[in-house]
């Protein structure tokens, strides 16, 4: 089979490899459409001495083959999942690995294109809204005003947060963009006091129209941006305790006394808790996954605008330099597989 390897300058190869086998848990998905990320020219920089790796998470495609002890998946399923960060056979190839738990079935009027946005951003979304910033859950909503900031309303993961927070009815939502704010706007709901914050008016008017729209104290903000002085405005704009669940490595900076900064990154974890532990994010992933296929069954939630990027494997690299330069805005790259030169089209 085909598979691309991102290096640490952001050039991609496409090489032939064998298929993978399934371990027990797992499953083996024929990728039909790969979604991509900005860890994905970020993660073989920041790792270069572990040489080019496939960095695809996102997967949308059919089940070829599963390991033992999976249930719930046979050959054929329509699929999508997230891939183990930093393990092999990522999506971009023919053939991905996912765990079983990770993996979740999509209706046939999703396409394989907005399936591909969904894995790894709605999972971010989910840990950020639910486990670090400990909002209402999207089964027991809220009754009360509950102002939340998203920062970065307008990339996947600020946007997925943005329709959970909807879901459990928390509102003012205050969303911090700017060119994507016209899309940003279609997410929100003015009635119930949502507005937008435009980031590129700096750093104190920021700061200032984000208190001013909360209409009184803010405790919670996601923060899918985390650089170039997002979680310092933050910081500044909230009240006292205040949670900020954060996308990246916060570098040099100390919050204030009462502000507490949580990073959210989705993994893999194999075992169950050890005896006396909390069942963790391994499980919460596992409900969440299965909760996103029923949202897109009965049509409550939806992806990522999308722009499928030409040459299938081939057309990565651009895609992923284009992500590098910042040119990409409330719009997901993704790629056809079948459009790589060399791949079967069966």
């Amino acid at each position: 089979m085909k598979q691309a390897f991102v290096d640490q300058t952001t050039s991609v190869a496409v090489k032939d490899t064998e298929v993978p086998v399934p371990n027990a848990g797992q499953v083996v998905i024929r990728v039909v459409v790969s979604g991509t990320n900005p860890k994905d020219w970020k993660v073989p920089a920041w790792f270069a001495d572990k040489g080019p790796t496939n960095q695809g998470d996102d997967i949308a495609g059919y089940i070829e083959a599963v390991g033992d002890d999976v249930v719930g998946f046979k050959k054929g399923d329509k699929v999508a999942a997230f891939h183990e960060m930093r393990t092999p056979f990522g999506s971009y190839g023919e053939y991905a690995i996912a765990y079983a738990y990770t993996t979740f079935h999509i209706p046939e009027k999703t396409s394989f294109e907005e399936a591909a946005t969904l894995p790894l951003a709605y999972m971010t979304a989910a840990l950020g809204n639910y486990q670090a910033l400990n909002l209402p859950l999207p089964w027991n909503p809220t009754s009360e005003r509950l102002p939340l900031v998203v920062y970065g309303g307008a990339t996947a993961v600020g946007a997925f947060a943005i329709k959970l927070a909807k879901i459990s009815n928390i509102h003012p939502i205050i969303a911090v963009a700017g060119r994507g704010s016209a899309f940003v706007e279609s997410l929100l709901d003015r009635s119930k006091g949502d507005t937008i914050v435009d980031y590129r008016e700096g750093d104190e008017a920021v700061q200032a129209k984000i208190k001013a729209a909360a209409g009184g104290p803010v405790y919670h903000a996601f923060d899918a941006v985390s650089e170039k002085g997002s979680y310092q405005n933050l910081s500044a704009a909230l009240s006292t305790p205040a949670k900020i669940a954060v996308v990246l490595p916060v570098v040099d900076y100390q919050p204030p006394s009462g502000v507490t900064i949580t990073r959210v990154m989705v993994g893999t974890v194999h075992e169950p808790p050890a005896e006396g532990k909390t069942i963790g994010d391994r499980e919460f992933g596992a409900a969440f996954f299965q909760l996103l296929g029923r949202g897109l069954a009965q049509g409550w939630f939806s992806g990522h605008p999308y722009e499928v990027r030409p040459g299938g494997l081939h057309g990565l690299q651009g895609a992923l330099r284009d992500l590098k330069d910042g040119k990409a805005s409330a719009v997901k790259y993704v790629v056809r597989i079948a459009e790589t030169e060399g791949v079967s089209k069966a």
